[in-house]
């Protein structure tokens, strides 16, 4: 099982840009799915960006198309969402994900990924 923890949350106003990490521990993610999903007060934890395993490829809910780039680095062992052009609803806990089996697959399901870190707060105000 890896461990996850993740980082770089905070307090922004509207069109900021923040940098969440997620670091782990006990396993190399390099062959993992690895995804960051956000949950609002009240509501469902929702898909937010994916990176397949083995690979660089990246895959995007609509909502953050074009405002928000998932990357990896597998000599740290962590993945990272950069998040630019940030809006109120944006706010939300943001968690990082591994796929609960290895290999190069498309996967947004809650329910696909294993692994979860413990959570990060973004807060976007207007």
């Amino acid at each position: 099982q890896v461990q996850l923890v993740d980082s770089g949350g905070g307090l922004v106003q509207a069109g900021d840009s923040l940098r969440l990490s997620c670091a782990a521990s006990g396993r190399t993610i390099s062959t993992y799915t690895m995804g960051w999903f956000r949950q609002a007060p009240g509501k469902e934890r929702t898909f937010v960006a994916g990176i397949k395993g083995n690979t660089y490829n990246a895959y995007y809910a609509d909502s953050v198309k074009g405002r928000f780039t998932i990357s990896r680095d597998n000599a740290k062992n962590s993945v990272y969402l950069q998040m630019n052009s940030l809006k109120p609803e944006d706010t939300a806990v943001y968690h990082c994900a591994a796929a609960r089996n290895s290999g190069g697959y498309v996967v947004a399901a809650v329910t696909e990924f294993g692994s979860w870190g413990q959570g990060t707060q973004v807060t976007v105000s207007s």
